[in-house]
């Protein structure tokens, strides 16, 4: 039995945080070359069109920045710094050679949330906004890199302008813990504290050396995605870099605090843990199993689960899937070619696009309506209760049951016998019974 884990409480807003429509709006100027930038490539751009790069990788090429800058009366290298910005916000995505929007880019005006996942994608990768200092070794950039959340979460907490100073000394701190966790300290008997692990340059025994310069790239690559400021010495978060911590604060807690005790589990076993739980309830848990994971990752086990043959699991994890939202849809769409996803892909994508729950049935055919409600059926002939199955007799879009039972037996879903024998021995009308018995007598043996 799952045993609750005792619950943290999430971190609050920074007292003075903006409203989300404020944030948005904050985000949403800080990104304007971004999305101009973005919306020129999506016209000029693409299959057929000119090429985005010239060497397949997603460095624009002289040729397109020369004509975006002429087109947009700015210089070769605005464009390029804000393609590279669109790039790291999710706003355009390159593809070989070409380009193409990214969902953020298509809700962009009407999506708050879209603009600050935008802005928080952005604020990851904060350490690719600026080359990296020549005069460091790789590692030694790395271990900056790992120890400047430490810094980041300082000074969320101080809420105010910090020495640079200051955050000279945590982040040297940071980076000795760094190297201690991995055994790189050497510990000579009868010496004093090892200083000489601030030098990270991954050999212990090296004399000391600054970590400054580090600082300087560190704080001047997150002021120029927003996240901060620096002047007179000091450094101060921005109302969107203070949100942006607060968010990854919180999704730490998130991750340690799963409602019902599955966020180790695999997809598969996490929605098992998930289906005698309240929608609520369940939409809790798989709120606290995607905060533990990339977004890639979650969703491809949710939709590797949802092709197994447990149909419950299937509809539950496009249920998890819709808790993801947007950054979901290229996945689901690329599924929508396979029998046993498309009407759940179908329905997915309908209500993402902004139609009614209840009117996003009208995008399937007739046969893929029947096909759902047969593999509904099976969820509910595996893991509910007679009366239900009786029930979802009525949620078919046939009009009569001799019609269900001529489209049901067409459809070719493989679970059709054991659906149908389920509802014969579960309807309490005999004359209807019997009919359902004789139509799946009939699939079985070919008729």
């Amino acid at each position: 039995m799952n045993q609750r884990r005792p619950r943290r409480p999430a971190p609050r807003p920074p007292e003075g945080t903006p409203a989300p429509a404020e944030l948005a709006k904050m985000a949403r100027t800080g990104l304007a070359g971004a999305v101009r930038v973005a919306r020129w490539a999506d016209n000029a751009l693409g299959p057929g069109r000119d090429a985005a790069t010239a060497d397949g990788k997603a460095t624009l090429s002289a040729a397109t920045a020369d004509r975006a800058a002429a087109d947009l009366g700015l210089t070769p290298e605005q464009i390029r710094a804000d393609w590279d910005t669109a790039r790291l916000a999710g706003l355009v995505e390159v593809h070989g050679d070409s380009a193409r929007p990214g969902w953020r880019l298509r809700a962009w005006d009407r999506d708050d949330s879209a603009v600050l996942r935008g802005w928080v994608a952005l604020f990851d990768a904060w350490s690719l906004a600026l080359p990296e200092p020549e005069a460091h070794e790789p590692a030694a950039v790395a271990e900056a890199v790992s120890a400047m959340p430490q810094v980041l979460s300082f000074l969320q907490l101080s809420a105010g302008p910090v020495p640079v100073e200051q955050l000279l000394d945590l982040l040297q701190q940071r980076v000795i813990e760094l190297r201690t966790e991995r055994c790189e300290v050497s510990y000579e008997p009868g010496a004093g504290p090892p200083v000489e692990a601030a030098e990270p340059t991954g050999t212990p025994d090296a004399p000391p050396a600054s970590l400054a310069p580090l600082l300087d790239w560190a704080l001047e690559a997150l002021a120029s995605v927003g996240a901060l400021t620096c002047g007179a010495g000091q450094a101060t978060l921005t109302p969107l870099g203070s949100w942006a911590v607060w968010v990854k604060l919180e999704q730490i807690c998130v991750a340690a605090q799963s409602p019902a005790g599955n966020i180790e589990q695999s997809a598969e076993d996490m929605l098992r843990g998930c289906a005698q739980l309240r929608p609520n309830a369940a939409r809790a848990e798989y709120r606290a199993w995607l905060a533990a994971r990339t977004v890639g990752s979650a969703v491809s086990e949710l939709i590797d689960a949802a092709r197994g043959e447990d149909a419950l699991l299937r509809g539950l994890a496009f249920e998890a899937l819709r808790v993801v939202g947007a950054p979901a849809e290229p996945d689901v769409r690329a599924v929508v070619d396979e029998p046993t996803l498309r009407p759940y892909a179908l329905l997915w994508l309908a209500e993402h696009d902004g139609l009614d729950p209840e009117d996003a049935h009208e995008v399937l055919t007739r046969e893929e309506a029947t096909w759902l409600w047969v593999d509904t059926a099976a969820a509910v002939a595996d893991h509910g209760e007679a009366p239900m199955l009786v029930r979802h007799l009525e949620s078919a879009v046939q009009p009569t049951v001799p019609r269900l039972l001529d489209e049901v037996r067409a459809v070719g879903h493989p679970r059709t016998v054991q659906v149908l024998v389920a509802l014969a021995a579960a309807h309490p009308d005999p004359a209807l019974a019997k009919a359902v018995r004789r139509a799946a007598f009939q699939v079985h043996t070919g008729g």
